[in-house]
């Protein structure tokens, strides 16, 4: 047993999802399984009890919980002790990213630069992630996560993350929109669609448009960022093409309400990762942070 093995197990522990917390942890599923497989055998206990569609805590797994809670807040304490005995990076980053990384991508990323330097002052603005380069080039953010764009500015360094698939999803309950995609041959230039501002999934759909042969789309919104259009979509709006990540974090009463279809096989995911100037790297603060990547 040891800490990144506790960490894999309080994200799980939380998430209740093996796939999600295997994106947010960036390791491969099969290795989260034989991780927690082996934490099991160490304990002799199941952890888990898991179905086709649920994965809950068993009460050994909740003991465990409260282990690594206190096992991992001491192991920081300690090094916030040992760090004030000797020299300690201080001072403020400022971070931008959407709403949804900061809950899928950032955590484990701020969880191993906190570790090593906590007197450092985290700012996280969060917004539409389109806009993250942006904010990196202009000087408003230190650091940002964000959709690879197709041409990176040449002043702009980009350190992947992961590869983020894209869903096509419509509404699950009966409605005008339902009856339309449920077709045998839906007619989607009669579907309304809701779509994001920009960004690379924004280029995605164009494209999509594009080889499905619908040059002019029945566009029921256009909306800066993706959370706010999956409650849309609940809400039977019209069908939205988005980042699978941003369905996986959205309430569950709200996913509860959307269905994900089967056509998008055209469609390739995008490359998140987080961007800095390059003429930056060199400063303490942001070396450091780049390091945990």
């Amino acid at each position: 047993m040891d800490l990144r093995d506790l960490k894999l197990f309080l994200h799980l522990a939380e998430s209740c999802h093996f796939g999600r917390t295997a994106r947010a942890m960036h390791v491969r599923p099969s290795t989260l399984s034989r991780q927690i497989q082996r934490l099991e055998e160490d304990v002799g206990h199941a952890l888990f009890m898991r179905d086709n569609r649920t994965v809950t805590l068993t009460e050994a797994g909740e003991r465990l919980r409260q282990f690594a809670q206190q096992t991992l807040l001491q192991y920081q304490q300690l090094r916030h002790v040992m760090d004030l005995n000797g020299p300690s990076l201080s001072g403020e980053l400022r971070l931008f990213c959407s709403v949804t990384a900061a809950y899928s991508h950032l955590p484990p990323i701020l969880d191993r630069f906190r570790a090593e330097h906590p007197q450092v002052e985290i700012k996280l603005n969060t917004g539409d992630a389109a806009d993250a380069v942006e904010k990196v080039h202009t000087g408003d953010a230190d650091l940002a996560i964000a959709g690879r764009p197709e041409t990176l500015p040449a002043s702009i360094d980009f350190m992947p993350l992961g590869l983020i698939p894209l869903v096509l999803l419509a509404p699950a309950l009966p409605c005008a929109v339902h009856a339309q995609v449920t077709q045998v041959t839906p007619v989607w230039s009669q579907i309304p669609f809701i779509l994001p501002e920009q960004g690379p999934a924004r280029r995605r759909i164009d494209l999509w448009f594009r080889r499905h042969r619908i040059p002019n789309p029945l566009i029921y919104a256009t909306v800066s960022g993706h959370e706010a259009i999956v409650s849309m979509v609940a809400l039977g709006c019209g069908i939205a093409l988005l980042p699978e990540v941003v369905l996986e974090n959205s309430p569950e009463p709200v996913r509860n309400r959307v269905l994900m279809l089967d056509n998008i096989e055209s469609v390739a995911p995008f490359e998140l990762g987080v961007c800095v100037q390059k003429k930056r790297l060199g400063e303490p603060l942001i070396s450091a942070f780049w390091s945990q990547l």
